[in-house]
């Protein structure tokens, strides 16, 4: 690459070429580490003026504080390796803003192969990082989404079954006991036959948040498994502190007193409950403990619904 400085005092034209870009070119003289060159534009981007820049510290001191330190270990650690590279970073302001700044930076060597100065072009890319954070932004959003029941507001079962697999490995590998608890609400196409469907889907929505009251750790789930099905995840619990969660939800939805004009308990709406818990070993799978838990639930229906029914899976 030709020497900038040349360029720009020898040659109009070249001259022209170089300050009427909208990127912005520069040199940096590898013995001194002094700016030969840096193009006028710099000025009109950051409100620093072009006689400002006198050595490398200015562009250092010049970058945003985040980005500072991994920035200029990561170029001069590729310019002393005579390596071409490019940085992204975020550019300080005169005004105290900030610019992201795209540097593309060329290493000129001297007849004997030794780094004689850097070259290199400053992009404006704020545009481009300003639409990728929209799109990153909106990706979480789709993902969050993607993960979220539509009723009820808590996690889908897709969600469940992602941390499920997460808090599997985990368990198996610090040797920690899972638990997981499964709840029907008893009697709820009564209800909703009765109620109407409307009435029905705050009914559901009243018991997921009410679940998920009834959570401490941070990171137990309540999710929604599927129609009146529910289901709450308690990595690192033992079987007596899974069956106290049980009792606590079971208390907590008396508490709210739902009138279920069907229901022989009271007429209001109960749950339910299976609760499980195991150690998870190599060829134990997690949907084969997630049957043993449903299987609990349904002996708890079976045997006239609103009540707990606990099983320890063996490993």
């Amino acid at each position: 690459m030709s020497d900038l400085s040349d360029l720009a005092s020898d040659s109009v034209v070249y001259k022209t070429l170089l300050e009427s870009t909208l990127a912005i070119p520069w040199k940096i003289d590898w013995a001194t580490m002094q700016f030969a060159y840096i193009g006028p534009q710099i000025e009109t981007l950051l409100g620093w003026s072009q006689q400002s820049w006198l050595s490398v510290d200015d562009w250092a001191t010049r970058m945003h504080p985040e980005d500072r330190e991994s920035v200029v270990s990561f170029c001069v650690a590729q310019s002393q390796a005579g390596v071409d590279h490019e940085a992204d970073y975020r550019a300080l302001t005169k005004d105290n803003g900030y610019v992201w700044i795209r540097d593309v930076v060329h290493v000129a060597r001297n007849d004997r192969g030794e780094v004689e100065s850097l070259i290199g072009f400053m992009f404006d890319i704020t545009e481009r990082k300003k639409t990728e954070e929209k799109l990153l932004a909106l990706q979480k959003e789709l993902e969050a989404l993607s993960f979220k029941d539509g009723l009820t507001n808590i996690a889908n079962r897709r969600r469940f079954n992602t941390s499920l697999e997460r808090e599997w490995q985990s368990a198996r590998s610090k040797g920690q006991p899972l638990s997981i608890l499964m709840f029907d609400i008893d009697y709820f196409k009564q209800y909703n036959d009765f109620y109407g469907h409307v009435r029905g889907d705050q009914c559901l929505t009243d018991v997921a948040q009410t679940l998920s009251l009834a959570l401490d750790g941070p990171r137990d789930l309540v999710a929604r498994f599927g129609g009146e099905e529910f289901v709450v995840l308690l990595p690192d619990t033992d079987a007596t502190v899974a069956h106290n969660v049980a009792e606590r939800c079971q208390r907590l939805i008396q508490k709210q007193a739902i009138a279920h004009t069907h229901s022989p308990f009271d007429q209001r709406l109960t749950v339910s409950i299976g609760v499980g818990t195991t150690i998870p070993c190599d060829g134990m799978e997690p949907f084969a403990f997630i049957d043993a838990v449903d299987r609990q639930l349904y002996v708890a229906k079976d045997k006239g619904r609103n009540r707990i029914e606990t099983v320890q899976v063996a490993v």
